[in-house]
């Protein structure tokens, strides 16, 4: 019988990130390590040094996301249209700097 080896990385936790799941030892969450990688394009090297973690930590993470992804997937889809909205509250507010 094969035995199986789990990887415990990432973790929830209601008492860290509001119970989104992080990497142990750490407050960094996945979605944002993920966010990065996607959207940033940042290679795993890249996350690991700007996130403080090894890359076992990081693979960890990327292994996670693409194991939940539809969930993390509309975790990411809601942050960004509550990003979007305090911008745009800021913005009426006269509140927001324009660079251009």
């Amino acid at each position: 019988m094969p035995t199986i080896h789990p990887i415990d990385t990432i973790v929830s936790d209601p008492d860290i990130s509001y119970g989104q799941p992080v990497i142990i030892g750490s407050r960094v969450r996945v979605v944002d390590l993920v966010a990065s990688h996607l959207y940033r394009q940042l290679t795993a090297d890249e996350l690991a040094t700007n996130f403080n973690l090894d890359l076992g930590q990081v693979y960890a993470a990327l292994a996670y996301y693409y194991q939940h992804k539809t969930e993390l997937d509309a975790t990411l889809r809601s942050e960004a249209q509550q990003a979007k909205k305090y911008l745009q509250q800021l913005d009426e507010q006269g509140k927001l700097i324009h660079r251009g």
